[in-house]
């Protein structure tokens, strides 16, 4: 038996990098208040990475939607997995050429698309689909903010990223 409501829990649960952050922000606060050279340095480095954690942490929240959609998002080796009803695939994010966001049937996607034609469609709300975050960050070129933008708008936008070079295939023997 927990002696928070499960509600909280979540919130908390949630949220608890921005917390993180917020509490390395505070504790550099108090050693730039203890004074002191090195404390003072101490205070000052530990508020700028407390500061640096807390947008990446705000970030992630705007970014996760809460779970309830169909199927669960698998990330394993740089390799994007959906299980779906019924359905599924997997996209190789070194090979990956595109990133949008799309409407299907009334379910908002994530639209990845592979050098080689294939294309995965994942719910934005499907489970797990909030540790797309850091595959997406890693996408040369791709802007964080703009894509948290898109997400925040409900409005399609089929092309929200492209790789400048397709990756090279091998060329068959």
């Amino acid at each position: 038996m927990s002696f928070f409501r499960p509600e909280v829990m979540a919130a908390l649960h949630r949220w608890r990098e921005a917390i993180a952050a917020g509490a390395v922000v505070l504790a550099g606060g108090w050693l730039i208040w203890r004074g002191g050279y090195l404390l003072t340095a101490l205070g000052a480095v530990a508020v700028a990475a407390g500061l640096a954690l807390g947008v990446t942490a705000l970030r992630r929240v705007r970014f996760a939607r809460a779970p309830g959609g169909p199927g669960v998002v698998e990330i394993d080796e740089g390799q994007v997995g959906w299980y779906g009803p019924g359905i599924g695939g997997f996209v190789s994010l070194a090979e990956m050429v595109s990133l949008g966001l799309v409407t299907v049937a009334g379910l908002r996607c994530w639209r990845l698309q592979q050098s080689d034609g294939q294309l995965l469609l994942i719910p934005v709300d499907a489970q797990g689909a909030d540790r797309l975050f850091d595959s997406f960050a890693a996408l040369p070129g791709l802007r964080i903010p703009s894509l948290i933008a898109a997400l925040d708008s409900g409005l399609d936008h089929p092309l929200l990223w492209r790789r400048d070079r397709p990756p090279a295939l091998p060329r068959p023997a």
